[in-house]
């Protein structure tokens, strides 16, 4: 990709990758001056070479001249999030401490108030929970705009998510926040928390060495720049996640290097802040390390997922999640999307614990919902590489939430 450089035009591209259900396994980045040259090598979500013509073609006119980029993210609706209505859909914006049983109270408030969830996503880090949920009516599929009807809809969710005059910040419903990268938008949701705050760890398993990211930050004196080292265990997004956070920071890349190598990836960004000057201080080291390692922590999962396809309807996430609960079945992260009268719910789940799941609650819970939904359990993926075509079949889908729209946003 070269172009003009400009600020944010690496998370442009970055992102509108990661959109297109690519994997990033290596990348060169170098964008010092006035010109981006950046070299990406990508495969599909199962690590396979992209050979498909027509993806090739959305690839090239995603990232074509100048203005293509821009108008192919506003064809995708379903890629941005937070203005008052989207089409025929309302954004909302939740964040709040979270506790058991949370996620299944809000989609029960929203369906006694008669509002249809059309898709949605869910992080859970720290204690916090974010979630951008997209609602219409429930009889006429419209956006809602009624003012007095949303206001309702706010005070309850202000009780269920325990607001307070005192914690404000911490509890919070919004309609509208502009228009925003779905993904981005949970990011900083949560870095406006100061959920990298703490650990951040909830068990054993995420103690362990091997699944925490490795980061340094040093100084290169002969060329003026803070060079952030990042290893950790590869997953899809890594990199979208890391330079997210970066630009969010008001950190600008000037040259970078991606790779991996088996399961773990290896990134090393030459930064300095928007102003121009380097990390000098301990703590803008530290707060720098804290925040990219919760950035990585947000998404990363050890976790089981349970995919459930079947006909949509008002109170289907309501229902569902009040029987993961009873199951004993923690939401650590989750995604919705409907297409036509087909609903399909991801849930990232551990036990109330924070352990892994005993298979015997999965098939009990095979059994409750077997009769009106699909089921399927799939261990979620942390990094993503060649597999055979069984093993392929068998894989998570990397963007479980709005990679299944491709089709019909791009068609």
């Amino acid at each position: 990709v070269d172009s003009m450089n400009k600020p944010g035009i690496l998370l442009e591209v970055v992102q509108i990758l990661t959109d297109l259900d690519l994997i990033i396994t290596k990348a060169y980045i170098s964008s010092d001056g006035g010109w981006f040259m950046d070299v990406f090598h990508v495969t599909d979500q199962y690590g396979k070479k992209v050979s498909d013509s027509k993806t090739i073609e959305r690839i090239e006119k995603a990232l074509g001249p100048k203005g293509q980029a821009a108008d192919w993210m506003k064809s995708w609706p379903g890629k941005r999030v937070g203005v008052h209505s989207v089409g025929d859909q309302t954004a909302v914006e939740l964040i709040a401490w979270d506790r058991p049983g949370l996620l299944s109270e809000i989609f029960s408030v929203l369906a006694d108030l008669h509002f249809n969830i059309t898709a949605a996503e869910v992080w859970t880090h720290n204690r916090r929970i974010a979630c951008i949920l997209y609602v219409n009516d429930n009889t006429t599929n419209r956006a809602v705009d009624d003012r007095s009807r949303l206001s309702a809809l706010e005070e309850q969710l202000k009780n269920v998510l325990g607001w307070t005059h005192d914690d404000e910040q911490m509890a919070c419903t919004i309609f509208s926040m502009g228009s925003t990268h779905i993904d981005r938008r949970l990011h900083q949701m949560l870095f406006a928390v100061r959920d990298y705050e703490g650990d951040g760890a909830t068990n054993d398993t995420e103690l362990r060495s091997s699944l925490r990211p490795k980061i340094s930050v040093e100084h290169c004196k002969e060329k003026g720049y803070s060079v952030v080292t990042v290893k950790s265990k590869d997953r899809p997004k890594l990199m979208f996640d890391i330079v997210c956070t970066l630009t969010d920071m008001e950190y600008v890349v000037f040259h970078a290097t991606v790779s991996s190598d088996g399961p773990y990836a290896s990134q090393e960004y030459f930064i300095r802040h928007m102003d121009g000057y380097t990390l000098e201080t301990e703590g803008e080291k530290n707060r720098v390390i804290k925040c990219l390692e919760a950035a990585i922590r947000r998404r990363a999962s050890e976790d089981l997922s349970l995919e459930l396809c079947g006909k949509d309807r008002v109170g289907l996430l309501s229902e569902m999640t009040r029987v993961l609960r009873e199951n004993g079945l923690s939401v650590i992260r989750a995604g919705a999307s409907t297409v036509g009268e087909k609903a399909t719910n991801v849930f990232y789940v551990r036990d109330a614990s924070g352990n892994p799941v005993d298979m015997r609650i999965i098939e009990a819970l095979r059994k409750e919902v077997g009769l009106t939904m699909m089921l399927n359990v799939k261990k979620a993926p942390m990094a993503t590489h060649a597999k055979s075509p069984h093993e392929a079949k068998g894989s998570s889908r990397t963007s479980f939430f709005f990679g299944s729209l491709l089709e019909k946003f791009l068609s």
